[in-house]
Order: structure tokens, then sequence, then C-alpha cells
């Protein structure tokens, strides 16, 4: 499936990391202390979106009483109180290691902040693939299209030889945005319904990528 790329861009969060139940066990609370309907993981998953400021809106928060900078603080400072609680998703070193051995280059982009982003690869081991690891300079998650083209300028145009690989329909904007072909799972932060409206492969597991 991986043969023809000469560099393939992961996503972080929901595709290399497992962080989903953390996020919706945080959203959970801060629904729970403003009187505000907590969701199902379906629910989720069906509804979120980057940027995460309109997935706040949709489930209730009210930015004239409370701004997401507020709110998106409280949900971010929980998280990385508690992000090493995640793991990675079964198979991602393994799958990391057989692209590293056919000599693809690898790069992590991402939405996240771009220290934490850097410390979490070195912690779980998957920094010593990576070409490039690019993330935000905030913590907000408003998207990361213009981090999609920094990093293109400096891997280069694959001329058909670049693959994305992310969760969310937003990295599927990004792929296009870079003119790589896309490949998303439905294991991470929107439902495989959500996902269909790209048009483009989905898998279920990761270890797809290197057994078909």
């Amino acid at each position: 499936m991986l043969e023809k790329y000469r560099h393939i861009i992961w996503d972080w969060n929901g595709t290399i990391l497992d962080d989903v139940d953390l996020g919706i066990e945080i959203i959970n609370r801060l629904l729970s202390e403003r009187n505000l309907p907590n969701i199902t993981k379906e629910k989720y998953k069906n509804i979120f979106t980057i940027p995460v400021k309109d997935y706040y809106a949709k489930l209730g928060f009210d930015f004239e009483k409370e701004p997401f900078e507020v709110v998106g603080k409280l949900w971010i400072d929980e998280y990385e109180r508690r992000k090493y609680e995640c793991s990675l998703y079964e198979g991602v070193p393994e799958v990391m290691e057989k692209i590293r051995s056919v000599s693809a280059e690898q790069s992590i982009l991402s939405a996240y902040s771009q220290r934490t982003l850097e410390e979490m690869a070195k912690h779980y081991g998957v920094d010593k693939y990576c070409s490039h690891i690019v993330g935000l300079d905030n913590i907000y998650a408003a998207g990361k299209l213009h981090l999609g083209l920094e990093l293109l300028k400096k891997i280069g145009n694959g001329n058909g030889g670049l693959l994305l690989i992310g969760d969310t329909l937003h990295d599927y904007e990004v792929a296009k945005a870079m003119g790589a072909d896309c490949i998303l799972l439905s294991t991470g932060h929107q439902s495989k319904n959500v996902l269909q409206k790209a048009g483009v492969k989905i898998i279920d597991d990761i270890r797809e990528l290197t057994n078909g």
C-alpha cells in the first residue's frame, strides 16, 4: 500500500496517539461543571471538528459567558496533566519501522503545540523515525493547513510521492492543499460516517497500512 511513497506524513492525536477516551472524559467534566449534557463516544466522533472552537460551540458552551480561550485552556491544562496516561495505537512502532526499512521518510504534522509534540514523540520513541516534527505555536488547535504548506517547502513537492495519514476531515483538507494522497483512520476522533465525506481510503487498524 505504501511502496510508491517517498514521504509519509503522520497526524499525531487520534492517529499515532490513542487519546480519544481521555479527551471525552475531560470534556464531560467541563460539561458537567456547567450543567451541560455529557457526550457519548459515538456522539463525540460524529460532531468533533477542527477548529475545536466550533466543536465546543456544538456542545453548548456559551462564549459570551466564558470565552473559548478560557474553557479551552481548562481542557488543555487537564489534558497536559494526564497525557501520558495515553498509549500509542497498537502497531504504530512496527508500521513506522517497516516504512523506514523501505527508505521512505516520515514526518509528524499536528495541530498540537510544538514543544509538547516533540516531548511526546521522544517519550513514545517515535521521534527517531521522523525527519520533521511540526506543531503549532499555541494550544488552541485552530488548524494546521499553514503548517502543512510550510512542511511542503521543506520536503518538496512529492509528484504523487506524498501520503498523509490522519483521522479527521481536516487531515484530508491539509493533504489536498499539499497535493498529497490521504488515508484516514476510523479509530480516531471522527467516525467512519464523517470520514466518508472525503472520498478517500479509510482503514480500521493502522496495521492495514503495511499488511495490505
